[in-house]
């Protein structure tokens, strides 16, 4: 009975949009809280409180819900159809990160997961769920890799030997007991193209990582002015960073999108810098109303968007940073006075 409802859930969850679904326990990631604590005690996580706040469920998923029995992982593709890395060649041009090209995928996916955890409970109504997608303290690459969707590479990521590692993760807990899959083995090898391609240098070692140094924990999770060593290695790169997810050599097998609510916007495949620079609140919230970027706010948005400007090596832009010196928001001001001075030196003046 288990087998052939997991087979038939599996089949569901394809025909829902997944790309794939493998199952686990929720106590399959013993190793999880130690390294948890190892990370938050090295102060690896930055100014991400919650984590550190939340590690006793985040290390422990038979805490989080006790009555729990198997946790069902799925992985939704989100596979460009562009090199994510060809617009760090144009400086004057934002370089925003795949998955926030398109709708927000937050809402994506746990609708998807919501109609699947519906068909588990048509079939055992006498059953709970629970469904996650990233904003619950809920380990999913570790969990991921014990059922077998993928493994965590070098870089930290799941990625996986038919997908890639362009992929979303969403977790449902359930109270039905399921077959669990195998673990996934890890794959890298000897590579290590996305530690080498690292900007920033955020890998401490192979399969390990210093968000403090992540460009994509710093333009999105940190708040307040960025190290002044770290601004230039930011380049354009001005929500996210793809680089080591675009180098790895899996990706011959990704697949692009399904869905096209997770495909590229037009207007965020390269967007001018100028553009983005002279942004209100308000006109930031109308364009990017639906997208995961709108959560940083404007002034984290701009922040970032000024030390591009300050790495374009384009003088002409100085102009649109004037207004920005004098912003009511200190931290935007503090980097238009530094992008400033930057172009100005580049200059010559």
């Amino acid at each position: 009975m288990e087998r052939d409802l997991k087979a038939r859930l599996g089949d569901f969850a394809i025909e829902a949009g997944f790309g794939k679904m493998r199952v686990t326990t929720p106590d399959a990631i013993p190793e999880a809280a130690e390294r948890l604590e190892a990370f938050v005690g090295a102060g690896r996580h930055g100014q991400m409180r919650w984590m550190e706040e939340r590690r006793g469920w985040r290390g422990d998923p038979a805490a989080l819900w006790p009555d729990a029995k198997s946790v069902v992982m799925l992985a939704e593709s989100y596979g460009p159809e562009h090199d994510p890395l060809e617009v760090l060649a144009y400086p004057d041009r934002a370089a925003i990160s795949v998955y926030a090209q398109g709708r927000d995928y937050h809402d994506v996916v746990k609708k998807r997961l919501k109609r699947v955890g519906r068909w588990l409970l048509e079939q055992c109504p006498d059953e709970a769920i629970k469904v996650f997608v990233d904003t619950a303290p809920v380990m999913e690459k570790p969990l991921a890799q014990a059922a077998g969707l993928g493994w965590q590479g070098k870089h930290t990521n799941l990625l996986a030997r038919d997908l890639g590692n362009w992929v979303f993760l969403g977790a449902i807990f359930t109270t039905v007991k399921l077959e669990p899959d195998a673990p996934e083995p890890e794959h890298c090898g000897s590579c290590t193209r996305c530690l080498d391609v690292c900007p920033t240098d955020a890998f401490p070692a192979p399969f390990q990582l210093d968000a403090r140094r992540c460009i994509s924990y710093l333009t999105i999770e940190h708040a307040g002015p960025v190290e002044p060593e770290l601004r230039a290695k930011l380049g354009n790169r001005i929500y996210g960073c793809d680089d080591c997810l675009a180098v790895c050599p899996w990706n011959k097998f990704a697949v692009t999108a399904r869905d096209q609510r997770l495909s590229a916007r037009a207007d965020l495949l390269a967007p001018p810098l100028a553009e983005l620079a002279v942004l209100d609140d308000a006109a930031f919230r109308s364009r990017f109303s639906g997208s995961p970027i709108k959560r940083i706010g404007r002034g984290r948005f701009v922040r970032n968007v000024c030390y591009a400007i300050g790495n374009s090596g384009d003088p002409s832009l100085l102009p649109v940073l004037d207004p920005l010196t004098r912003d009511d928001d200190a931290t935007v001001a503090d980097a238009a006075r530094w992008a400033a001075m930057r172009l100005k030196e580049d200059d010559g003046d």
